[in-house]
């Protein structure tokens, strides 16, 4: 999956392909978010802070470290 730069305290890029999103920290350490829709992808990364929309997403979504 590619993933593109944002900026962010907390997190250094963010990709989402195929109701996958993946959000690389600035640790270097990845996550992958499951069944996250294009809507909802396209609303945290408008959001005004990616660290408190992530928060959100970890209440509502299963996630993994890759």
């Amino acid at each position: 999956m590619i993933r593109r730069p944002v900026s962010s305290s907390r997190i250094s890029s963010t990709g989402w392909e195929d109701n996958i999103m993946e959000v690389q920290f600035h640790s270097g350490k990845v996550y992958q978010y499951f069944n996250v829709t294009k809507a909802e992808y396209n609303g945290f990364m408008a959001s005004p802070s990616l660290g408190s929309a992530l928060s959100k997403l970890d209440k509502t979504h299963d996630y993994r470290p890759l």
